[in-house]
């Protein structure tokens, strides 16, 4: 249940207010906090009144259970009051005020060097104060209270001591200003307002660093980038500080190493003296834990290495918690490139080749993966492996393919790693197959860009300067915002909400300042974004549709379909107004290949044929559109589930650094009870054809998890990924297995 009076908000006798609850929350036994309450009335220090609201709030959550999912709200209403009393006396605001000056805020937090000069910079006084007009409170009660705490935590704005100046719904607007600054300014005030109501109405969410650094003086806007290390020292250790740069600013990493050579290939014609991709992967664990992001979480990167590469089997085991240390990087995320012509010897139980990266590039004049089989079945990666194969002068080691997938079963199980990255279906369905090709995916597995390897060259001038000059590759940029289902579909807001949030995310591109300069220009080469969805759980239970049903299937299908629908023509929309990105010429988009490959056919819900058609005259904006991450941060804020996923328990605790919070499945009831089936209680083959149907309508990819019980047999955890293959998914992300404590009877069939 969502609560909007907003006079529990406002009103400053806090007898009152828990009178106010107690009216509300007729069932719930509020008597004992009245006295508690009294007690924190008499309280004039900040810091203890504090401390005594917080002690409320989590004996009121002690008390929670499945009986009164009401609770969160309440303690919601508590700990927002909470907030209010801290900004209203550090900002020096008049009693019984909820929001203080808005103006002053930007003015107070730049002087701190907090806020960047950006807003004070675009925007006049006049401006600012008549933008803040839009400030909802009432809006605030939307939030659960774990929603509430994640978000004041961890995003809201604090001085360098940590103290609370900014409340929510001025984060949201600051977010709003923010991403609409550049835009003409007799539109910008109505594209604001569009990007607040989208916001604060729980629709939508922007990516974290978004959510966390728009309007700040530090960090940037980005989620997510892809680097290609190029198999030179150079490049290694240059790729090292380009990730640890991006690292300290708040992006989560991919690196595709499938271009090093491998242990015991020739270094300048001495064999057998190269170490290969492990030491290099120590190098980057070693980033990750020594270069944290601002201090609030260490980096997080992932690496991917090719299934034919000779290092395949110390690579699968880097995450393993036995075995020789010296070979293990823990803190590292592990990812698999694989061709269909892998998964086709794994299930006819054939051998496969391991080929180094560097032999092949010396003897047979190609690199192997830059090249994919362009049909299912025939094309040019197959090709170029039999000619490997059938080269007797070409080292290789051979193995049954089946043992490979073997050592990724057992390693997914104990660390849920690696990643699986499906090449030939990623390339097949790239937009952008006119100007490059996909190595890998990034950090979270949605991300399916075209990327290359940046080298780098020194040379003297006649001045005596040495000058390291570049040769810029694509260097993948990952802009992200998703679409709160579980809210905006049953408020039949995908129409006017799309349109603003493909805006907000095309400015992402323009705002942000990114450090790598070969990351900037990819940024503006493709203008790539990720439009998203989380809350498909909530959405499914609210509609009352079982998970495990056609009906599920085909909505995912429609559902998906529409919201493609809604993001391209939003693209076109923008090109129209600011042009197409610069390589459009000869992509998919430009040909119509793109709507031919997914078989689109008009409806009365999409105008396949007249879309492609103005496509084809005005172009699009972003040369890649759609991308489901894991949300699993801002799904938690905006009170739905995360990404596309079912739900872990309907009841469970999220542990924080020192206390846990108590939290139900959302909109918890009698009615949707039942169609919260746990994800370990699911058959994860009707997530994968959920999956394959939403697949259909990216261009990018999805954040998909396989959840299994930890006494799964082998055949059935290969059966579950030959299925993911055949289904044409592009990747999967963690495979998540159960403890033994875990084994429980499944709380929806029981009920």
């Amino acid at each position: 249940m969502i609560m909007t009076n907003e006079r529990y908000s406002t009103n400053d006798d806090l007898l009152t207010y828990v009178k106010g609850l107690k009216h509300e929350f007729p069932h719930l036994d509020l008597n004992a906090y009245q006295d508690q309450m009294e007690s924190i009335f008499s309280k004039k220090g900040e810091t203890e009144r504090s401390q005594l609201y917080h002690e409320m709030v989590l004996k009121a959550l002690d008390e929670m259970d499945e009986t009164a999912p009401d609770w969160t709200y309440v303690a919601e209403r508590v700990y927002l009051k909470s907030l209010y009393e801290q900004v209203r006396e550090r900002r020096g605001a008049l009693e019984g005020t909820t929001y203080p000056d808005f103006y002053e805020l930007l003015v107070t937090l730049r002087e701190k060097g907090v806020y960047s000069s950006l807003l004070l910079n675009h925007y006049d006084e006049e401006e600012i104060r008549s933008l803040s007009e839009v400030i909802e409170p009432a809006r605030d009660l939307k939030f659960t209270y774990i929603g509430l705490r994640t978000l004041a935590d961890r995003y809201l704005a604090r001085d360098h001591e940590r103290l609370l100046y900014e409340l929510p719904q001025e984060r949201f607007l600051v977010i709003a200003m923010t991403l609409m600054a550049q835009e003409p300014k007799e539109k910008r005030a109505f594209y604001v307002k569009e990007a607040y109501w989208a916001i604060s109405q729980l629709y939508m969410t922007v990516a974290t660093p978004t959510l966390a650094n728009a309007g700040k003086d530090y960090g940037q806007l980005s989620s997510c980038f892809i680097d290609t290390v190029d198999d030179s020292l150079q490049g290694i250790f240059d790729s090292n500080t380009d990730i640890a740069n991006l690292s300290k600013a708040g992006g989560g990493i991919g690196a595709y190493l499938g271009k090093i050579r491998s242990q015991g290939s020739d270094i300048r014609g001495y064999k057998g003296v190269s170490s290969g991709v492990i030491p290099w992967m120590k190098q980057l664990n070693n980033t990750a834990v020594s270069v944290d992001q601002l201090g609030q979480r260490q980096g997080a990167i992932a690496v991917y290495l090719d299934v034919w590469h000779p290092d395949i089997f110390r690579f699968l085991d880097a995450k393993l918690n036995n075995g020789d240390e010296r070979l293990r990087t823990h803190d590292l995320f592990t990812g698999v490139c694989i061709p269909d012509l892998f998964m086709e010897a794994v299930q006819d139980r054939d051998d496969w080749h391991l080929f180094d990266p560097h032999e092949v590039r010396s003897v047979m004049g190609f690199s192997l993966e830059d090249y994919y089989d362009e049909k299912d079945g025939e094309g040019s990666f197959r090709e170029k492996y039999a000619l490997c194969v059938a080269n007797e002068a070409l080292s290789r080691k051979t193995v049954p393919a089946i043992d490979i997938m073997k050592r990724m079963m057992i390693s997914q199980l104990e660390t849920g790693t690696p990643y699986m990255f499906y090449r030939d279906e990623v390339n097949r369905k790239n937009p952008n197959s006119h100007k490059g090709m996909v190595y890998c995916s990034n950090l979270c597995t949605e991300i399916t860009q075209n990327q290359s390897a940046t080298t780098v060259s020194e040379h003297y001038t006649e001045e005596g300067k040495i000058i390291t000059v570049k040769e810029p590759g694509d260097f993948v940029v990952c802009n992200l915002s998703s679409i709160n289902l579980g809210r905006a579909v049953p408020a039949g807001a995908l129409e006017r909400l799309i349109p603003i949030q493909m805006r907000m995310l095309d400015n992402v591109i323009d705002l942000n300042t990114i450090t790598v300069l070969q990351a900037q220009l990819t940024n503006h080469k493709y203008r790539g974004v990720g439009l998203g969805t989380f809350g498909w759980h909530h959405l499914l239970a609210n509609e009352g549709i079982r998970w495990e049903s056609e009906e599920a299937v085909d909505y995912s299908d429609k559902l998906y379909e529409r919201i493609a629908y809604l993001s391209i023509e939003a693209s076109k929309e923008l090109a129209k107004e600011k042009g197409s990105y610069p390589v459009f010429e000869g992509s998919e988009w430009e040909t119509g290949a793109y709507f031919d490959k997914r078989g689109y056919k008009s409806t009365d819900a999409c105008d396949w044929e007249d879309l492609k058609e103005e496509v084809q005259e005005y172009g699009v904006r972003n040369g890649y559109m759609m991308a489901v991450a894991p949300n699993s941060s801002t799904s938690i804020i905006a009170g739905s589930t995360a990404s596309i996923d079912p739900i872990f328990q309907k009841f469970y605790s999220e542990e924080k650094k020192n206390y846990k919070i108590p939290v139900t499945a959302p909109d918890l009831n009698r009615a949707n009870y039942w169609y919260y089936k746990s994800a370990y209680d699911i058959d994860q083959k009707w997530s994968i054809r959920q999956n394959a149907a939403r697949q259909r309508h990216m261009d990018q990819s999805v954040s998909f998890n396989l959840y299994v019980r930890n006494n799964i047999k082998a055949k059935d955890l290969l059966e579950l990924h030959i299925v993911a293959w055949k289904e044409k998914l592009k990747t999967t992300y963690y495979t998540r297995s159960t403890s033994t404590q875990d084994l429980e009877e499944c709380e929806s069939c029981s009920s």
